[in-house]
């Protein structure tokens, strides 16, 4: 299914600024660009775009109260700088097993200034020296990487299973 399609699909009847929350995975992208998603969406703040053949970023609309964006297992090797541009407001940013082969390529999300969480697993950059040091340095702003912190600390909801699996049974 094309993404266009999709979001017509995913606004059940609903008017584009009413919708908080889109997920558009595996649509595809023909041309390895974001289509139909508009800035009439303005109150989104959830948006999945998983393994859509994306090659870039470039055709996202300005969506200023977007909180956490998952782009994982597309094709997307830059052009970050759209991001900082188009969704200031950002915390929680999933690149996992995009292109991302360098560290500068990572150097425009430093005016995301709210960006706490980044995911770069499966990216080439993954396997450079001092990957996780070098990624700290560039956005001081970051609580976590890849799920953990700076200090190898895993971040308390990357790991949703309970402690516990006959708590609710008791009714404790």
């Amino acid at each position: 299914m094309d993404m266009k399609k999709r979001l017509t699909l995913e606004l059940r009847n609903r008017k584009a600024a009413e919708v908080k929350e889109m997920v558009l995975d595996n649509c595809r992208s023909d041309d390895g660009k974001i289509t139909g998603l508009t800035s009439d969406f303005m109150n989104l703040e959830f948006l999945s775009m998983i393994n859509i053949n994306l090659l870039s970023v470039c055709n996202l609309p300005k969506l200023e109260k977007l909180k956490k964006m998952e782009l994982s297992d597309n094709r997307i090797s830059g052009g970050l700088e759209v991001l900082a541009e188009k969704t200031p407001n950002l915390t929680h940013l999933n690149l996992s097993g995009n292109k991302i082969k360098d560290i500068n390529t990572l150097e425009p999300l430093k005016k995301l200034t709210h960006l706490m969480s980044l995911d770069l697993f499966n990216c080439e950059v993954t396997m450079l020296n001092n990957y996780r040091e070098s990624v700290f340095a560039l956005l001081p702003q970051l609580t976590y990487l890849d799920g953990f912190d700076a200090d190898d600390q895993e971040a308390p909801d990357s790991d949703p299973e309970p402690d516990g699996e006959d708590a609710d049974e008791n009714g404790e």
